[in-house]
């Protein structure tokens, strides 16, 4: 009985020996769960508070953005209007005057030819490719003066205009002295021809002989 007794005492303090080291097991891994949470919530706050700076600094450079764009407008703008430095270039009222002239001179002159009867069908017709391809690119020239000249039809600065300005009389004192060059070499060729023709008809009628 005594032994019996023993025995039972014995596995009841094995049991609760085993009890013990189990809760013992359960106690650390709740206490390293509880550390981990911590650890997680501690990583989550330092997250949390990079993006809330990365927002902060991605609203800054969004201003920042804005303002720059707003700027850059503003001086896109600018730019588009035209100053009355470059509108009362004495150049532009040249240019005008250019245009004039190559009119006139073309007019003129091709009556002229037309009427002196020096020149073949062809002849003529090759004279007014020639006038219609000149009064074609002054035409163009005049249509990019006028859009250097009105606002908000292209973004230059004043020195761009300026400058672009310079190209187009240039370009127009080209055509100018070029149209009375031809003018003048096909008058020259207009005159021989008819002094030829007016000694050849005092030869007919002195001889009485048709060419």
């Amino acid at each position: 009985m005594k032994g019996k007794t023993i025995l039972i005492a014995t596995l009841v303090l094995l049991g609760l020996a085993g009890n013990a080291g189990a809760q013992s097991q359960e106690v650390q891994q709740l206490t390293l769960n509880i550390q981990k949470l911590k650890q997680m919530k501690t990583a989550l706050t330092q997250i949390k508070d990079s993006y809330k700076i990365l927002g902060q600094g991605y609203g800054r450079i969004k201003n920042i953005s804005e303002q720059d764009y707003d700027l850059h407008k503003e001086h896109l703008n600018g730019l588009k209007n035209v100053s009355p430095a470059v509108r009362n270039y004495s150049k532009v009222g040249k240019i005008i005057q250019y245009q004039y002239q190559l009119v006139s001179e073309y007019r003129n002159a091709n009556a002229r030819f037309i009427s002196s009867k020096s020149f073949r069908p062809a002849e003529l017709e090759y004279m007014a490719k020639v006038y219609s391809r000149l009064l074609d690119q002054s035409m163009d020239n005049l249509k990019e003066l006028t859009t250097i000249l009105t606002n908000g039809k292209t973004s230059m600065t004043d020195d761009e205009r300026l400058k672009a300005i310079d190209r187009i009389y240039s370009e127009m004192e080209e055509k100018l002295s070029f149209l009375k060059e031809f003018n003048n070499s096909a008058t020259v060729l207009a005159l021989q021809r008819n002094k030829e023709r007016n000694n050849t008809k005092s030869v007919e009628d002195l001889y009485g002989i048709k060419f």
